[in-house]
């Protein structure tokens, strides 16, 4: 194994064995009652060690939580992309379309998945449909606002290429637009992504719904920190996966195209 390919391993190894003794020794110089993780670990193991084991509707392991609320992640994703990428085309083709929609954009983009997944409840009535409605409209706009960049920043000349062959339209867009969007269309994808997975936990912590957050919010009620600390662990690895994911996919991407 070459050095470099060493220190790619290692250093990373080394920083979260670093992040866990820190964890541990300010469990004990401090005597919080933030558990340490070798009692998280005692506690918590259960759901790790039988990760697709289901006792109850909200005593699962690990892997079976992460997988309620990454089926939700990924249909209010795609719902996101759905309406994202021709939104985003749309705002970087047209100035008159991108001054008129802009302000609504900038209007509805900060708002919280706390704000929009009670509006959701009311005009859905389920906690199901009304995740995805929070998780679509949270996630969207960083792919909306990267596409409409990378349209705008589209050399002219390739344009002027296109109109001198006489590319048709439709042509023009696939063969010119898109491929030169790809580095921003995956920006987006990727800080959409993250914004995704930040919403299904906010929403499962309040509808209760069986995930990582409505198991985090329970235990919270019933003040077992170690299951905290295990969702918080749990969720940040995926999170970290999800965005790894994404990187290999974009490259892959460019690679054949």
């Amino acid at each position: 194994m070459r050095p470099s390919t060493w220190k790619t391993v290692l250093f990373p190894v080394l920083g979260v064995f670093g992040a866990l003794v820190l964890w541990e020794l300010v469990t004990r110089v401090f005597e919080t009652r933030l558990p340490g993780p070798v009692q998280t670990w005692e506690v918590s193991k259960l759901y790790v060690l039988e990760p697709l084991t289901k006792r109850g509707e909200m005593d699962q392991g690990i892997l079976l939580f992460a997988w309620q609320s990454l089926k939700l992640v990924f249909q209010g994703y795609a719902l996101a992309l759905v309406l994202g990428v021709p939104l985003g085309f749309a705002l970087g083709l047209s100035k008159t379309f991108q001054t008129t929609v802009d302000p609504i954009i900038q209007l509805l983009r900060p708002v919280s998945p706390l704000a929009w997944l009670p509006l959701g409840l009311v005009l859905l009535d389920r906690s199901g449909p009304a995740a995805l409605f929070t998780i679509a409209l949270c996630s969207m706009w960083p792919t909306v606002l990267n596409i409409a960049a990378g349209v705008r920043a589209v050399p002219q000349d390739y344009m002027n290429v296109a109109r001198v062959l006489r590319l048709s339209p439709a042509k023009t867009f696939f063969k010119v637009l898109v491929p030169a969007t790809i580095p921003y269309m995956f920006t987006g994808f990727r800080v959409s992504l993250g914004i995704a997975w930040l919403a299904i936990v906010a929403a499962e912590m309040l509808t209760g719904a069986a995930g990582l957050g409505g198991f985090l919010w329970q235990e919270y009620n019933a003040l077992v920190y170690e299951h905290i600390l295990l969702c918080i662990v749990a969720i940040g690895s995926i999170g970290f996966v999800l965005d790894r994911a994404m990187m290999l996919l974009e490259a892959r991407f460019r690679a054949s195209a």
